[in-house]
């Protein structure tokens, strides 16, 4: 339970972008070819975010005594280099916009200690009643504090690569 964040009157901090905590990438996630399996850059991205949820206050303990998440309802992935075993990364989050019901975001992966990037992702996450099951309106905390995230990101450059659709280039 994140007890600083339920009071009102403690704000969290919002760096533009958000990094998350050092992850590691698990011998278990490494396939055929050698290399981290594509879904598990999904499950290191879904842990960064877990770490804004928590921060904003819509974390487990939110889930737990509300009956509300955030569900991930479209995600456009690019992979751009090899993660290998024991890889140290991190992710940096960027709050693009944000609804009633809706949060764009836009994550980028890297290789902690070398700097570069591996991967990017930009998705679409509905606020959900879970017993309901439907979207619905994030609770006025909240919306607050993506409010603040989303101010604190405003000064961020939009990542050249959100809103890119996957399509054939065409050749000359």
């Amino acid at each position: 339970m994140n007890i600083m964040l339920d009071h009102a009157d403690l704000k969290p901090v919002f760096f533009a972008p958000f990094v998350s905590t050092v992850m590691r990438v698990e011998p278990d996630w490494i396939d055929y070819n050698g290399h981290l399996n594509m879904a598990f850059y999904n499950v290191l991205f879904d842990r960064a975010a877990d770490e804004v949820l928590a921060l904003i206050g819509a974390g487990t303990d939110y889930v737990d005594r509300q009956r509300h998440s955030y569900y991930t309802a479209e995600t456009h992935v690019r992979y751009l280099r090899e993660l290998k075993a024991g890889d140290a990364v991190r992710a940096t989050f960027q709050l693009l916009d944000y609804d009633a019901k809706r949060l764009h975001y836009f994550e980028q992966l890297f290789h902690a200690d070398a700097g570069w990037m591996a991967a990017t992702m930009e998705v679409m996450a509905l606020h959900v009643d879970m017993d309901a099951a439907r979207a619905a309106p994030t609770p006025p905390l909240i919306a607050a504090r993506l409010a603040e995230m989303k101010a604190s990101h405003a000064m961020l450059p939009r990542p050249e690569a959100a809103g890119r659709r996957v399509a054939m280039p065409e050749r000359v």
